[in-house]
């Protein structure tokens, strides 16, 4: 009972260690983040991929409402999870920090930079006091002069490089389904493919157009592309990762 108690004080404060040396706040943010639904990049030699699992609460919700895939910059795609208002905060961030750089050197700005810059006002958060963490994730991805990259921001602020990797519900199978099958000769196409069928680990009755979001930054033109419906379920179909409907139409 007298830890329990010890534990509530530090949760009061997000500037406060407890003796074991964790802040309590940072870490219920990371499960804030295990409560979002899924979110997948991959870096293929060619470009980088990244797939959310887009959860519709409702036949009636417009599916365009739903907002996982951003575009930072002509260059850079942004993915979340966690929770959804925090997120956009930090898109905006982005955006505005992508124009800045733009309008200072005359360049855009790279994917590592951009993802420091995100992960230093992050912490900030984490040092404040009044304030709370960011409860959300975000996978960066996109391209300099070339080359594809692939970073995850964290609710504490830290940024990591990945080649491929998994954030919200589901991570761990969706992580290990990647580390299984990821090769880094993938291209493009190829990447789409193995994102989704990651994200086809954690809905075991397959997947729909309208509840997927595929993004891709090729490293040919340095352009930030979503995917249309049509253009996903021809990938669901080639990988017969679509669900099957026929169920639901029969009841």
């Amino acid at each position: 009972m007298q830890g329990q108690s010890q534990q509530q004080a530090y949760d009061r404060g997000i500037t406060i260690f407890s003796p074991d040396g964790r802040l309590y706040q940072v870490e219920y943010a990371r499960e804030a983040v295990k409560r979002g639904s899924a979110s997948i990049g991959v870096r293929a030699k060619d470009g980088v991929v990244l797939v959310v699992d887009k959860r519709i609460r409702s036949p009636l919700m417009e599916e365009t409402s739903v907002e996982k895939i951003h575009k930072a910059d002509d260059h850079i795609g942004i993915a979340s999870a966690g929770h959804v208002a925090d997120a956009r905060q930090l898109i905006d961030f982005a955006r505005r920090d992508s124009q800045v750089n733009r309008l200072r050197y005359g360049e855009p700005i790279s994917v590592e930079t951009l993802t420091k810059d995100v992960t230093d006002h992050i912490q900030q958060y984490t040092q404040v006091g009044g304030a709370r963490p960011f409860g959300v994730a975000l996978v960066i991805g996109g391209v300099d002069d070339g080359q594809p990259y692939l970073y995850e921001t964290d609710p504490s602020g830290t940024p990591n490089e990945w080649k491929a990797l998994a954030i919200g519900s589901g991570r761990d199978d969706v992580q290990a389904f990647l580390e299984d099958n990821y090769s880094e000769d993938l291209e493009l196409d190829q990447a789409v493919g193995l994102a989704l069928a990651g994200l086809g680990e954690v809905h075991e009755e397959g997947l729909t157009p309208s509840g997927v979001g595929v993004a891709t930054v090729d490293a040919e033109t340095e352009s930030f592309i979503e995917l249309t419906n049509d253009e996903i379920e021809e990938y669901l179909v080639e990988h017969d990762l679509q669900k099957d409907e026929s169920d639901e139409s029969a009841e």
